[in-house]
């Protein structure tokens, strides 16, 4: 067996086996146990009690962090020439509706989020290839295909992020920064928690959030109390 590093050996120490901590402890902990030189992304992952394969147990949905992610949000707005000015006035990095998409079909997907209006999804329904398994698909229900996509512009850009369950029954986020406060953390994670408690599922059974557990980029993942957040 290989010996612990000295850091490995620091986070070693100071998480309790088996305890499960408050959000406040849990979020202080991680930024004590994150030894990167770069500020790391802090992420939630809450385990569910659903069955992802059933589609009346599908858990999805948007959420707009209070204090933001802390992460420069590349976005692409796809749209008419009328609405080009509002999307570039709304913060978007890149405004365009045809050129944009032959650029995507050459294999260019050098954004965080797509967003488009309802008429110009019969142009992007072909970029299904490349778009989909990145993950920068367009989606209604993600609200990126709207009339008003300068208000969509604005709020991915202070911090609205889209979930969805995986196929283990677990969703993922990055919340915030190590960077940032312990109250700004808290304040992230519990609006995440209790978005994700609204979607329950009415064909749920048993135990709906299973576990939470936060962690930084690269650093061990320390177990929250899930009742000292319900």
């Amino acid at each position: 067996m290989s010996k612990l590093t000295k850091n490995q050996k620091l986070v070693a120490d100071k998480i309790e086996a088996g305890k499960a901590y408050t959000l406040s402890e849990a979020a202080n902990l991680v930024k004590e146990i994150t030894y990167t030189k770069f500020d790391a992304s802090l992420d939630i992952d809450i385990r569910l009690g659903v069955d992802p394969r059933k589609a009346n147990q599908m858990v999805r949905g948007v959420v707009s962090l209070p204090n933001g992610t802390g992460k420069e949000v590349r976005v692409l707005c796809l749209c008419t020439s009328d609405m080009e000015a509002a999307a570039k006035e709304a913060g978007a990095d890149y405004v365009g509706l045809d050129e944009y998409i032959e650029k995507i079909k050459g294999g260019w997907t050098d954004v965080d989020v797509i967003i488009t209006m309802p008429s110009c999804m019969g142009k992007i329904g072909a970029l299904g290839r490349v778009l989909g398994p990145r993950g920068l698909m367009p989606n209604p229900k993600s609200g990126t295909v709207t009339m008003d996509v300068a208000k969509a512009v604005r709020e991915v850009k202070q911090g609205k992020i889209d979930f969805k369950v995986d196929k283990a029954g677990i969703v993922h986020a990055s919340i915030g920064k190590v960077s940032f406060a312990t109250e700004k953390i808290v304040e992230n994670a519990k609006e995440f928690i209790n978005t994700i408690i609204k979607l329950k599922p009415s064909t749920a059974k048993g135990t709906y959030i299973k576990s939470i557990y936060l962690s930084s980029t690269m650093s061990k993942g320390v177990k929250v109390d899930t009742k000292s957040v319900e």
